[in-house]
């Protein structure tokens, strides 16, 4: 871990947080989660022995680095009423808040970055997009995941309305696993067949070439492709990417 964080306090147990303290526990950090989300705390600590829980103020007291694992919008009202350290670095996973907003809510401890980790961090081989101190992050969720950086907050948020293009993928795969089916004899086979193709094509090619390589005249890839665009994929994608953007 870089030799440098010893102790991380959580506060907010939800969905993505509680999967990066699955992906962070097996490198042996002590971490100190908070009572928030009861179920998903205590499930935690019954699995990594370096997890441990803690009320907000205990998480804060006890801890190098505090990850913030809140909704933005909820985050003022729990935040508010606790004493951070000068000495303390506050990583927010709060997507929609800025450095600038989340360094309001914890001052006088000093935001390091802003980081945007994805489900797939529990196991490991995920990327995670940061904004800030590189270094810290990388401290923490590598060499099991992939840190991408930002400069801006205007680059964080259009990769924020980039990555939502994993939704309607998923569901691309739902579709087509529920056609496929009612066709095989393993159903559950043929998705994970589905699954395993697009991870690992989507791993070892750019989006383009991948495109290109499946262009084939006449072939079911081609085909497939030009039956969707033609049906305003595309032009659905993009303008759903600039109304994430323009925030309508």
């Amino acid at each position: 871990m870089g030799g440098t964080v010893k102790r991380i306090g959580v506060i907010g147990t939800g969905t993505i947080a509680s999967a990066v303290v699955r992906g962070i526990a097996a490198q042996r950090h002590r971490i100190l989660v908070s009572e928030r989300s009861a179920h998903n705390a205590h499930a935690l600590a019954e699995a990594f022995e370096d997890v441990t829980v803690a009320d907000n103020q205990s998480v804060v007291d006890k801890s190098d680095v505090v990850l913030l694992g809140l909704m933005a919008e909820a985050a003022p009202r729990i935040l508010e009423p606790l004493a951070f350290r000068t000495d303390q670095r506050v990583i927010s996973m709060m997507a929609g808040a800025t450095m600038t907003q989340v360094a309001a809510m914890v001052a006088p401890a000093q935001v390091a970055a802003i980081m945007v980790p994805f489900p797939g961090i529990a196991t490991g081989g995920s990327p995670v997009i940061v904004q800030g101190d590189i270094a810290l992050v990388q401290d923490i969720v590598t060499p099991a995941n992939t840190v991408y950086a930002v400069e801006t907050d205007a680059e964080l948020a259009a990769y924020l309305c980039a990555q939502a293009v994993l939704s309607p993928v998923a569901r691309l795969a739902e579709d087509a696993a529920g056609w496929l089916g009612p066709r095989v004899s393993n159903p559950d086979a043929g998705e994970t067949f589905l699954r395993h193709l697009l991870s690992s094509s989507l791993a070892n090619s750019r989006a383009g070439d991948l495109v290109e390589a499946l262009n084939t005249p006449g072939g079911y890839n081609q085909r497939l492709r030009m039956a969707l665009e033609q049906g305003g994929m595309h032009d659905t994608l993009r303008s759903g990417l600039d109304r994430l953007e323009t925030g309508e």
